[in-house]
């Protein structure tokens, strides 16, 4: 196989596919919850992402919020901003969508659902939710399952 992916199956699940599905107007969401490992002197970050797709899986809008290293984290805040997002959307269903791959640039950072090359002719193509490579998705790309 090892075929370029051109869209990406999420089933939704109570884990980091909990907030996923249609909002009444028909745009796909994803409302999840990125983060910068800390590592080295680099102290790492925690985010907030909502982004919104039309009915063919293709990116229209992105919000990143920054929310500064886990270390000293403000639970709270981050938790009230999550509630916000996922209220800002009205209505929605929660349920499996299908996305393009994207990724947007915030703070010098690339977040999203990002292409990772085969690195020799034995690897294969990965899909990878960044920051943080916390969902991995691998061939076939409509199983709608991910590895963490």
């Amino acid at each position: 196989m090892n075929n370029r992916p051109t869209r990406i199956a999420i089933d939704h699940d109570e884990y980091h596919a909990k907030h996923i599905g249609l909002t009444s107007d028909g745009h796909q969401f994803l409302l999840t919850t990125p983060f910068e490992p800390a590592i080295g002197n680099n102290p790492g970050c925690e985010f907030v992402a909502l982004y919104i797709f039309n009915k063919d899986g293709q990116l229209l809008e992105a919000k990143i919020d920054s929310f500064g290293p886990r270390s000293s984290l403000d639970e709270n805040a981050r938790h009230k901003l999550y509630n916000q997002r996922l209220t800002s959307l009205g209505k929605v269903s929660f349920e499996r969508i299908e996305i393009a791959p994207f990724v947007v640039e915030y703070r010098g950072i690339s977040f999203g659902l990002i292409i990772r090359e085969p690195e020799d002719e034995d690897d294969v193509f990965a899909v990878e939710m960044q920051p943080g490579n916390y969902m991995a998705f691998f061939e076939p790309w409509d199983s709608g399952d991910y590895d963490t």
